[in-house]
């Protein structure tokens, strides 16, 4: 909610003894299917192709303009 993100990044981010700094947004990271990404979400029963047409099923049905 604090940097109002959807669909896919990588956030880094450092602990502090205040909390977590956001360091760095990155809006593409790996996307092979030997990245971290997707290996998480085979590791939960989703398979790549899977993957990917949710991935954009939910960017068609969020549609189009400024956000």
């Amino acid at each position: 909610h604090a940097i109002d993100c959807q669909g896919l990044a990588r956030v880094d981010f450092f602990l502090t003894d205040d909390g977590p700094v956001i360091n760095e947004i990155n809006t593409m990271p790996g996307f092979t299917t030997i990245s971290m990404y997707p290996r998480m979400w085979a590791a939960s029963g989703i398979d790549y192709p899977t993957l990917l047409a949710t991935m954009v099923e939910t960017a068609v049905a969020r549609g189009t303009g400024l956000r």
